[in-house]
């Protein structure tokens, strides 16, 4: 019982891993995304 309740865990801590791993790499995306967007801009004028 307590074998399940340990993999059970590190499941849960997997997941918690992606969630922060998506997280981090929307962050960037926005980041590249805000960048590009400031360039167009500026070009623009």
């Amino acid at each position: 019982m307590l074998h399940l309740l340990a993999a059970e865990t590190a499941a849960e801590e997997g997941k918690k891993t992606v969630l922060v791993m998506l997280a981090v790499g929307c962050i960037f995306i926005a980041v590249i995304a805000l960048g590009e967007l400031t360039h167009w801009l500026r070009h623009r004028r």
